[in-house]
């Protein structure tokens, strides 16, 4: 039987990684993001290759569109099995010099968005029988930075709640898991990587290789290889995984 994935931040990235390898597996997928233009083209990539793609074109911030994107993603496909919630990025910098407001944008997409999308989308996850909840957070949930307050309260605060829902899932049949990534091939590290070249003065080949060296990860990461533990954690193989936080992360979490 086909299984029915909602995706967010599926424009890009690694979201756009999951949805493409899930859809490539003989899912059904929605696909949600702030891009129509880019979930449309996606869609029409997919689809030609055979895949039931759904384009869901939204601001996850407004928590008030939840019920209206499962609901659309569930009528579709005639149900849900599979959310992941992939949206979110946070600012970086020094404290002092984050206003409150970036916290409560930081907070408002990755984790009430996907608080939102979770509490609608249970009750299509439950009647599926099998339904499964994949949270993708951050390192940094586990390794607090100076320079990361916003992100890594706001993945310790999805972290707790992966746990909780997980807690709850045990007894109506949802599993929940998320996955910790580090450092990751995206247009967000490669524009890391020119801010860091600049600061520094070298080319961007040796910001890169200064950048891994500083974080003491083996390497960067590639958005596909999170797609692949998504798919692995969905299969029968992974189906003893819940409340599982797995960290992809190359090693750049140190502590227990």
């Amino acid at each position: 039987m086909t299984r029915r994935a909602f995706v967010t931040g599926a424009s890009k990235g690694i979201g756009r990684a999951i949805a493409t390898l899930l859809a490539d597996r003989g899912y059904a997928v929605a696909v949600a993001a702030r891009s129509q233009d880019l979930l449309e083209g996606l869609a029409r990539e997919l689809g030609a290759g055979g895949a039931d793609v759904l384009p869901l074109a939204a601001d996850l911030r407004d928590v008030q569109r939840a019920p209206e994107l499962i609901g659309a993603a569930a009528s579709r496909f005639g149900g849900l099995d599979l959310l992941v919630n992939c949206a979110g990025a946070t600012k970086r910098g020094d404290f002092f010099g984050l206003p409150h407001q970036d916290f409560l944008d930081g907070f408002a997409l990755k984790f009430f968005g996907a608080v939102e999308l979770t509490r609608a989308a249970w009750p299509h996850l439950r009647k599926a029988g099998a339904g499964h909840v994949v949270n993708i957070i951050g390192a940094g949930a586990r390794t607090p930075s100076a320079d990361f307050t916003i992100g890594g309260s706001v993945n310790s605060a999805f972290e707790n709640f992966t746990k909780a829902m997980a807690d709850r899932g045990r007894d109506e049949g949802v599993r929940v898991n998320a996955i910790h990534p580090g450092p990751i091939e995206t247009e967000r590290l490669t524009r890391r990587i020119a801010e860091v070249a600049k600061e520094r003065a070298v080319s961007q080949p040796e910001a890169r290789r200064q950048m891994i060296k500083d974080q003491r990860v083996i390497r960067f990461g590639r958005p596909e290889e999170v797609a692949e533990l998504v798919a692995y954690m969905d299969s029968p193989a992974g189906a003893y995984l819940h409340g599982a936080i797995v960290e992809l992360d190359g090693g750049a979490t140190k502590g227990l």
